[in-house]
């Protein structure tokens, strides 16, 4: 299944019936973690329970509280991002999906560059520039 680099927030839930309607419920701290705004229009794609836990593959690594959000990048990944901000101590500040935050030592504001992830943290990553604007 391809999944669109336009994806703000994956979660589970389940369809309700409110008299004439059916509801999903976005969790609260997908709007307040992450780029939703209540009052915007977002097209939305439901996968079904079975194809989801089909494609699935499991990991070593302990499962967490679904409430948790886990990191969107991974130690070792590659991302092309771009310098949104610098932080105090002066290392450039980028932003991917939810507003995650993933800081780039050497980065100035406005550049473009590809950056291999060095660290993660739950919720920051560390990443270090391999290829100067792109």
């Amino acid at each position: 299944m391809e999944i669109s680099e336009k994806l703000l927030c994956l979660f589970s839930t389940e369809v309700s019936a409110e008299e004439d309607r059916y509801v999903i419920e976005v969790p609260r701290q997908e709007v307040e973690t992450g780029d939703i705004d209540p009052e915007d229009v977002y097209r939305v794609a439901l996968i079904s329970r079975d194809e989801a836990t089909d494609t699935e593959t499991p990991t070593a690594q302990p499962q967490t509280a679904p409430s948790e959000p886990q990191p969107p990048v991974d130690v070792g990944e590659t991302r092309y991002v771009e310098i949104e901000d610098i932080g105090k101590q002066g290392d450039g500040i980028a932003r991917v999906e939810r507003g995650y935050v993933i800081i780039v030592p050497g980065a100035d504001v406005g550049e473009r560059v590809k950056v291999e992830v060095t660290e993660v943290k739950s919720n920051f990553a560390v990443g270090e520039i391999i290829e100067e604007t792109f």
